[in-house]
């Protein structure tokens, strides 16, 4: 192991001097160098770039990932496969899972019965709706997070790098005009007070000297303030390059923006096909026709009394063929005003020709006496009422 000592003590007067510099230029006791204002605009645009970035992924993930413990885990298990240079594999969706316990429900209850066959149907399409869910997860997640990602952990670090190396390059550049500025006042100094007053000719050597010394020192740091500078202008151009390339990646990420906004559209359209399809799956297995049992002609003394009593005294409903040119109608015992637009305001003693549960006061709020197709339906159909009583 090569261990460089004289390498180690200068890098620490480097590190020294520089610390010094900064220390200084914060207490204001020292100048700074100030970069030109192209080059200031171009940091500044960066870190609003690095800045929004972030905040975007981050909320991204969390919209993609609501949970935060799935979201770590997803992060940790693709780092693992990443570093194995293996493929990610598909993660179950929510609604893939509660589609296949609704799907395993239907099984044990019997995909027969009206439950298992409504649990069959609704985890089929729960199961279409996580499938859609997993391909935007899955292109979401190359087509806008992945350049993101890849920005900040490449890009960025790039950018930073040379970053901080241009400040340390200006520190360096800012040492040495100090230097030289310290230099030059010291040789200043000496020749405006000269000492005459030595006569003796080794004072004159030695004042001589002196001069000689001051005079090289400045020469050195004439020099290194022009390589400091050298090196200052070159690490510049470098870095004003790689923010200069701020505007491409503005491109880049554009175009991945529209990509992920494609992607969300086409699911969200996914899930409203999927779902307009699954209402109607569900309105064919409701829209079966009423069983007759609903109206089985006059009920017992007792049944009556146990479900209508408050409602109805006599309530008779007989299924007949009437012609349909038919004139029977229904006699308004009372007066009542209808409240909305799907019920009938009647007068006492008129005469209709519908039968509307919204018309009687009793019935409007046991309407489930009557099946739906009897409300409002004709008195010249099928159904006729015979007598209604009301209490």
């Amino acid at each position: 192991m090569d261990f460089n000592v004289k390498k180690l003590a200068s890098d620490a007067g480097v590190f020294f001097t520089r610390a010094v510099q900064f220390t200084e230029e914060k207490l204001g006791q020292a100048e700074r160098t100030e970069l030109d204002q192209h080059l200031e605009n171009l940091l500044t645009r960066a870190d609003g770039t690095k800045n929004w970035t972030e905040k975007i992924l981050r909320q991204t993930e969390v919209l993609l990932q609501p949970n935060p413990m799935d979201h770590t885990g997803s992060r940790i298990e693709e780092f693992i496969y990443d570093k194995l240079d293996k493929k990610l594999p598909s993660r179950t969706t929510n609604a893939e899972l509660l589609g296949q316990h609704m799907l395993d429900a239907a099984q044990e209850f019997g995909p027969e019965t009206p439950y298992g066959s409504t649990l069959v149907i609704v985890g089929e399409y729960q199961k279409k709706l996580g499938g859609a869910e997993r391909d935007f997860l899955q292109t979401s997640a190359a087509s806008f997070l992945t350049p993101l990602r890849n920005f900040l952990e490449g890009d960025w670090r790039t950018i930073s790098k040379e970053r901080k190396l241009l400040d340390n390059r200006r520190l360096d550049l800012d040492v040495c005009k100090a230097r030289l500025k310290k230099a030059k006042l010291a040789e200043a100094k000496a020749a405006a007070a000269p000492d005459f007053q030595e006569t003796r000719p080794r004072n004159y050597v030695l004042s001589a000297s002196a001069s000689a010394l001051l005079s090289e020192e400045v020469d050195k740091a004439e020099h290194e303030l022009r390589v400091a500078q050298t090196e200052f202008d070159r690490q510049a151009e470098v870095t004003r390059l790689l923010l200069e390339g701020i505007s491409s990646t503005h491109l880049n990420h554009q175009r991945c923006l529209q990509d992920f906004a494609e992607a969300q559209a086409t699911y969200y359209a996914q899930c409203h096909h999927h779902m307009v399809e699954l209402q109607q799956e569900l309105h064919r297995c409701t829209s079966a026709p009423h069983s007759s049992a609903f109206l089985s002609g006059p009920a017992s003394p007792g049944g009556a009394g146990s479900t209508g009593q408050n409602v109805v005294g006599t309530l008779a409903v007989e299924q007949s063929q009437f012609p349909v040119t038919g004139t029977r109608k229904a006699k308004v015992l009372y007066d009542y005003d209808g409240h909305g637009v799907s019920e009938l305001s009647l007068l006492a003693d008129e005469e209709t020709g519908n039968l509307c549960a919204g018309a009687f006061p009793s019935l409007r709020h046991h309407s489930s006496l009557l099946p739906s197709w009897l409300i409002n339906a004709p008195v010249n159909s099928v159904w006729s009422l015979l007598s209604v009583q009301l209490q």
